[in-house]
């Protein structure tokens, strides 16, 4: 039977690994120490889906200060020392790309609006990495990061696969809107956890399909 994709791309943070509430708990402590308090639920809300050096007009409004790249680089040490230490894998995410990692001959790719070091720390941490071993694509490392499509479609070429036979897998309406924008089939990631975007507005944004267990992907990509 002909598939009817010819790649499958991930997003990292809430699709293959459990790390918003890690990453948003660093961030809440250290605006909070520059002056902004947020609850976690509030940071998670605001954060989760975005790129936080995307972000630093709105930190800066609301702690009054300006923050020099000193900070940001603070953050991600933070961040990473709490990801090394406590991240997992979401559930059935392993087995799912194992066994699609096999079945699409290894056309399979991690894009993530995420600086590299993190998310390959993340997929290493998590026993993922050898399934998108050199396909790794980082929104730092594109013109433009999630919502634009420009990560999605670097992945593509390298992949030589067309949108039109990708599949992307997101869980926020930032990824969606880049996967949609990308000329891709959105498939959204929805389960009753925190830091995932609700069924009804990944649709909204685009998303074709919504689950919410990462064990349904490999049928509903048939």
């Amino acid at each position: 039977m002909k598939e009817r994709f010819d790649a499958v791309l991930f997003d990292c943070d809430g699709v293959l690994v459990d790390s918003e509430t890690i990453t948003c708990s660093v961030l809440r402590d250290m605006l909070e120490e520059a002056g902004w308090k947020l609850t976690l639920a509030e940071c998670m809300r605001i954060f989760v889906g975005k790129a936080v050096k995307d972000e630093h007009a709105l930190i800066e409004a609301h702690t009054g200060q300006p923050l020099g790249e000193e900070w940001f680089v603070r953050f991600r040490e933070r961040r990473n020392e709490g990801l090394a230490a406590r991240v997992q894998p979401i559930a059935n995410a392993v087995a799912a790309v194992a066994g699609l990692s096999e079945r699409f001959q290894g056309r399979l790719a991690c894009c993530s609006g995420a600086d590299r070091f993190k998310v390959e720390l993340q997929l290493k941490k998590c026993g993922l990495l050898p399934y998108f071993e050199g396909r790794v694509f980082s929104g730092h490392e594109t013109p433009r990061s999630k919502p634009f499509p420009d990560v999605y479609l670097a992945a593509m070429e390298v992949l030589g696969v067309q949108a039109g036979r990708s599949a992307v897998v997101e869980d926020t309406v930032t990824g969606v809107r880049a996967g949609v924008a990308a000329g891709a089939t959105v498939f959204g990631y929805s389960p009753p956890e925190a830091g995932h975007d609700a069924p009804a507005v990944l649709r909204e944004a685009g998303a074709q399909v919504i689950f919410t267990n990462m064990a349904q992907l490999p049928t509903l990509l048939d």
